[in-house]
């Protein structure tokens, strides 16, 4: 019984990292730290960007929050594993399949083609303003529209 706390643990980490996620994004990515987010809104010279410091930072969190819980396994291990596992799909979805930081991947998925759309909208702007689709997991049901 214990197992499926911690796997629920896992799951609402993941869910409260896309809201929250969504928020910052949205209100501090787009807002007063602008100035580091925008070289995700540019041409990419080389394999990183000034906007990975975000992904250390909450790598950071994740890896402390494991570190605290990793004697009784309590639940600031399983946040932390949470945390580190949207980070991974962070990396998987949006890195990897969407920016090509890799070789890409394709897929005919209707999910993954509609939060491709989705994210393309949203770096149609090079600007702070306007933008629009700022989840990573979730996007509007018009991006899902076979097309």
């Amino acid at each position: 019984m214990q197992i499926l706390l911690h796997i629920a643990i896992i799951l609402l980490t993941i869910a409260a990292m896309e809201a929250f996620s969504w928020f910052i994004h949205k209100y501090l990515f787009h807002g007063p730290l602008w100035f580091i987010h925008k070289s995700h809104h540019t041409e990419r010279h080389g394999w990183f960007e000034f906007n990975d410091v975000f992904s250390l930072f909450f790598a950071i969190i994740s890896l402390y929050l494991m570190w605290e819980g990793r004697l009784d396994l309590n639940y600031s291990f399983w946040i932390g594993l949470g945390i580190s596992v949207y980070g991974m799909i962070y990396f998987i979805f949006h890195d990897w399949f969407i920016h090509n930081r890799l070789k890409s991947f394709k897929s005919g998925n209707r999910y993954l083609l509609g939060i491709r759309r989705a994210h393309k909208i949203h770096h149609k702007s090079t600007e702070k303003n306007p933008s629009e689709e700022f989840g990573l997991l979730l996007a509007s049901k018009k991006y899902f529209r076979q097309k």
